[in-house]
């Protein structure tokens, strides 16, 4: 267990983290105020993870291989695709609209930067991305 001491709007807690392996399967944390004249209350009840087992529908669909000398399309920021435009073997224009990546409540049209060939999309509608995830790979 690690103990930190965290203030969130000017209250202060005293935090619990236990660090877990591959082998202890669970994830225990408690949150308690921190008060300078009394000793802390405990918790009534003690918050607990336990690890999800992932079914073939929870997992990520393989992507597709990236051919050498492709161009890659990057997710410009964090955000979550609403919406793919294109499949595998679609010819885009400059400036056609790939997918939707929604960021901060708005929705982004993610565009082709030239004309060619959709050889690779990496993601799936929903989808969560990070800047820089590459999206697409165009030919």
């Amino acid at each position: 267990m690690r103990k930190f001491i965290i203030t969130v709007n000017g209250k202060s807690y005293e935090v619990e983290v236990e660090e877990l392996t591959a082998q202890t399967g669970g994830a225990s944390v408690q949150a308690v105020p921190v008060t300078p004249a009394a000793p802390a209350p405990q918790p009534a009840a003690q918050a607990v993870a336990t690890p999800k087992q992932e079914t073939a529908a929870d997992q990520k669909p393989s992507a597709q291989p990236i051919p050498s000398g492709a161009e890659l399309v990057k997710a410009p920021m964090p955000g979550t695709i609403l919406d793919v435009k294109v499949n595998v073997g679609d010819e885009v224009k400059r400036g056609q609209v790939l997918l939707i990546l929604e960021a901060m409540k708005m929705e982004n049209e993610i565009m082709a930067p030239r004309d060619g060939k959709v050889v690779s999309i990496q993601v799936s509608k929903g989808a969560s991305v990070n800047v820089d995830d590459v999206l697409v790979a165009l030919q």
